[in-house]
């Protein structure tokens, strides 16, 4: 790349090749750690416009499990699985660092399964029930991609699975210069989970799912375990007629997320850290869960995302990085935001982030996984 020393400094031909090898865009490198230089980082998160909570007709209930209307969402949702029209996407990027700095997707969860394991269960489960193919997209990273890539199970027809990675960028100083650890070397990261769109169409797995037949993804995070491929949820999303779906839920006291909110009259997703003080954020009574139905046609897009400026310690520094969120497609596509139980046998909310969380949670999860299993 013609210029790479004058944006990245002196680097050797493997880092070359591993920065390239995951989508590292050195120009706009360059154009981001310029703000950091002019001292913008300040003003970069914040959101303009007139905020309000969303009307509350925009928030629908999943129906209860034992209604006719979620019996109906289900067999909406099963016909559009059993025609191959609904794949599941995992976002599989993280290390677990209180799991044993681990590939969080690998860590041992409940029954010698991992969280890959648990997951890829559920959708081969509903497969299975339903006679259908259901393709695995895998978001991982440049620290989960290899590790993913070697966990995999044997091929087979009726869950395919392909891995793609995210992005990767280079940590600066506050001052804007590259960072670099004791050794001299430089600090990459992944860029969020806002890569999503653009690591699916980088990659090809996005045109690759649409060419089979698919039409709906249902993303969620590989830690939230009970966020199953829940036929009713996929009818949900069909009956609203939009292009996104969010999965939201209630709030706990403490609860950090991303809230829907009409922004200048537009419902969407806005993270914690983007409201002004002045704005009351428990009047929102729920948050995003980031599990999400997507419509493939609709994604394959250029989406014009913010880039984020996040400041983090590492080895005792302090950095500074910019990611982007998949939020804030909800932004740019009309979205629909399903309220789904964080509690009792429907719960659709239950993350893991630590191993504590494993023994707090485990009745809610098994139960739900049990529920899961039932065709």
């Amino acid at each position: 790349m013609n210029g790479w020393n004058e944006l990245v400094g002196d680097t050797d031909e493997a880092t070359r090749e591993f920065l390239q090898r995951y989508g590292f865009d050195a120009e706009r490198f360059e154009a981001l750690r310029a703000r950091v230089r002019a001292g913008a980082e300040s003003a970069t998160n914040h959101l303009r416009g007139e905020l309000a909570p969303v009307a509350s007709d925009e928030l629908t209930a999943l129906p209860d499990t034992a209604s006719r209307d979620h019996a109906e969402l289900r067999r909406e949702g099963e016909e559009a699985i059993r025609a191959g029209r609904v794949g599941v996407l995992m976002l599989a990027g993280g290390m677990a660092t209180r799991f044993g700095a681990v590939v969080k997707a690998l860590a041992p969860a409940y029954g010698g399964r991992s969280f890959l394991d648990i997951k890829l269960d559920d959708a081969r489960i509903v497969a299975a029930a339903l006679g259908a193919r259901v393709p695995v997209l895998i978001m991982s990273s440049f620290a989960t991609h290899e590790a993913l890539l070697g966990a995999l199970p044997a091929p087979s027809a009726s869950l395919p699975i392909e891995v793609f990675p995210q992005e990767v960028s280079l940590r600066v100083t506050p001052s804007g210069e590259l960072h670099r650890d004791a050794a001299g070397a430089l600090s990459p990261y992944a860029t969020g989970h806002g890569d999503l769109t653009f690591a699916l169409r980088r990659s090809g797995a996005l045109a690759r799912f649409v060419a089979g037949g698919g039409e709906l993804l249902l993303m969620s995070n590989v830690d939230n375990l009970v966020a199953s491929l829940d036929p009713a949820v996929i009818g949900a999303h069909l009956r609203s007629g939009r292009a996104l779906t969010v999965e939201v839920t209630p709030k706990y006291a403490g609860d950090q997320g991303g809230i829907p909110l009409a922004v200048d009259g537009r419902a969407q997703v806005v993270e914690a850290f983007r409201l002004p003080p002045t704005f009351d954020q428990d009047s929102v009574p729920v948050f995003n869960t980031n599990t999400m139905v997507l419509d493939a046609r609709a994604i394959d897009r250029d989406f014009d995302l913010d880039w984020f400026v996040v400041q983090k310690q590492v080895d005792g520094a302090r950095v500074v990085q910019f990611e982007r969120l998949v939020g804030q497609i909800t932004a740019h596509l009309p979205t629909h935001f399903l309220v789904v139980p964080r509690e009792g046998s429907g719960c659709r909310f239950a993350p893991i982030k630590t191993p504590e969380d494993l023994a707090l949670q485990r009745e809610l999860i098994e139960t739900a996984l049990q529920r899961a299993t039932v065709p």
